[in-house]
């Protein structure tokens, strides 16, 4: 896409080479692009956001088209902040601008956000892969002082992440390696080692030994940080699959810098700006929409980083079947760790009865009535949660019904029933939210609640169980897929579950007075056991938290699952005649 203007700013001794998209009447943003990139790699998102704002994009001194300067100290983060000021002052010099910065380039601008005399001038700051090097310096001073096992582990994934930072010190070997190897073929390690497409680009050998220069004249500033705090409203954009930036030193950096800070992660590695360039755009939208008075969103509202203290905070988790029993207390477990929640159950009353408890417990809660069996029904429930709340972080599918009886008496009535519910129940819920995770690059967890009988083959539960061995089937093929997005996916299996669902059980090929009997029976049971929902839903957060990928709750089911590694025992278990 062509320019509708192209500078040359002058900047001390360099002259930078800056583009200007867009119409002149809209909001200003400017984009600075990290190491070792020209502006070359905003291509993919200015025809997007140059439709709505008027977007300035420069190559950084010694990249591009712009001029280098003679030494190393010509890098130093003050002549880069000097440069971005230059910039400022031909392209908006009377109004602020909202500044959009990846890596390297968003290593520098924290020195312009954080500039009281620059302050003002920046209406809002997204940063991508690239911290403040003071803020770094303090957080790795913090980790060595306290000693805290966490927060050394981190900082230390962190400096073995940052090899390359070593390497480039050693004097020639770095600029050798970009003139013979790197220079011709940056674009295609790009696509081999990150997944991502990059075009060849003409100056790419100077970019990457020039840009040396960044790390050599500013890697000291971790021994000797200053105090660097900011009053500019910023979103932190963190990808999970970082390879060099890991995103608790991205996050936890900041936090005590910036006074209004939002933190968004997102399933993507480094070169965010080149494998999700529409999704980069529109978060980078939605933030400049609300600093330019539009309502928040709900995604925005939940980055908050104030929100974000406690273990989900800043998550939205929807629960199936949440009325009563493992639903209900899942929903509240999520809750209070943090979740904003969605109580969806085919109850209304019991849904609303639920997300005003998880009212109560201070978390954002909404009810949703919909019958989970339903494609249509879970397609509109989908689209509501997309549109009022963004995609989910964690989707727990745990609607069900209970059956039993024998085969032969099972109509196929009972058979769509039950499929309905227990099986295209979970179907629906997987593959609408999974969708929606995958288009918004979140690193999500689905959690689908089978039983211990999937593990166990029943003469008297035979449709029941068939349901939920094809849930735990269904887990382990979407588990494989997902992966690939880094969507977790958890298989629960609970044994002897005191629950409502007890209380609705439907006896096939029995009278109505022989089925309040099986049933009250069965409540008996189930009473005996005394293994409560709430067990439940403290197993699924831990999954959730450990990332376990299947998880079998009392002993019952702990059993049939290691029944299921002895061959033929299953079999002759499955002939025993459980009377109720």
């Amino acid at each position: 896409m062509a320019p509708e203007q192209c500078l040359q700013v002058d900047s001390g001794d360099v002259q930078l080479a800056v583009n200007i998209h867009g119409d002149a009447n809209s909001p200003t943003l400017v984009l600075v692009h990290g190491y070792p990139d020209c502006s070359d790699v905003w291509r993919g998102m200015v025809p997007l956001l140059s439709q709505r704002f008027r977007v300035v994009t420069y190559d950084v001194r010694g990249t591009g088209r712009s001029t280098a300067p003679q030494s190393t100290q010509d890098y130093v983060l003050e002549r880069l902040a000097a440069d971005f000021r230059a910039v400022l002052d031909a392209v908006s010099p009377d109004q602020p601008v909202h500044l959009v910065a990846h890596d390297w380039g968003a290593v520098q601008s924290w020195e312009s956000v954080t500039d009281p005399q620059l302050q003002a001038r920046i209406k809002s700051f997204s940063s991508v892969s690239g911290p403040c090097l003071d803020h770094v310096g303090f957080w790795m001073r913090d980790a060595l002082q306290t000693l805290s096992p966490k927060d050394l582990a981190a900082v230390s994934r962190q400096v073995l992440g940052s090899w390359y930072v070593w390497f480039f010190q050693l004097p020639g070997l770095a600029p050798l390696l970009w003139k013979t190897l790197l220079g011709q073929n940056w674009h295609r390690m790009l696509a081999s080692r990150q997944g991502v497409v990059a075009l060849p680009s003409a100056t790419q050998e100077r970019d990457g030994v020039n840009g040396i220069a960044l790390y050599r004249a500013n890697i000291g500033r971790l021994a000797n940080p200053q105090q660097r705090a900011t009053s500019v409203p910023v979103q932190l954009i963190i990808p999970v699959n970082d390879d060099f930036v890991s995103p608790p030193m991205a996050r936890d950096s900041a936090r005590p810098w910036v006074e209004n800070l939002w933190c968004r992660e997102v399933s993507a590695g480094h070169w965010m700006p080149l494998s999700h360039p529409q999704l980069l755009a529109k978060m980078v939208t939605e933030f400049v929409d609300f600093r330019e008075g539009q309502p928040e969103t709900a995604a925005l509202k939940r980055a908050r980083a104030g929100k974000q203290d406690q273990f989900l905070g800043g998550k939205l988790a929807i629960v199936t079947g949440a009325g009563s029993g493992i639903g209900r207390e899942t929903l509240l477990a999520l809750a209070r760790a943090g979740a904003e929640v969605v109580a969806a159950d085919i109850n209304q009353a019991a849904a609303e009865e639920s997300a005003q408890l998880a009212w109560d417990l201070g978390a954002v809660a909404h009810s949703y009535k919909v019958d989970v069996g339903n494609a249509k029904a879970m397609e509109k429930f989908a689209n509501w949660v997309q549109q009022q709340l963004g995609a989910p972080d964690i989707v727990v599918n745990n609607a069900g019904i209970g059956m039993a009886g024998k085969f032969l008496d099972t109509h196929i009535a009972d058979w769509e029933k039950i499929l309905h519910v227990n099986l295209w129940g979970v179907i629906h819920g997987s593959r609408l939210f999974a969708r929606q995770m995958v288009d918004a690059a979140i690193a999500g967890t689905i959690v689908n609640v089978s039983s211990g009988l999937g593990y166990m083959p029943s003469r008297m539960l035979p449709a029941y169980a068939t349901t939920k061995a094809a849930v735990l089937m269904l887990n382990d093929c979407i588990r494989a897929e997902l992966a690939d997005d880094s969507i977790h996916v958890v298989s629960v299996c609970p044994g002897v579950i005191d629950t409502p669902i007890t209380r609705a059980t439907l006896f096939v090929g029995v009278d109505s007075a022989e089925q309040e009997r099986r049933r009250d029976s069965a409540k008996k049971l189930y009473q005996r056991r005394n293994l409560p929902p709430r067990a439940v839903a403290d197993a699924i957060m831990r999954a959730i938290r450990k990332r376990k990928d299947e998880v079998p709750v009392g002993i019952e089911a702990r059993v049939g699952r290691w029944i299921t590694y002895v061959p033929g025992m299953a079999r002759r278990l499955a002939k025993m005649d459980v009377k109720m």
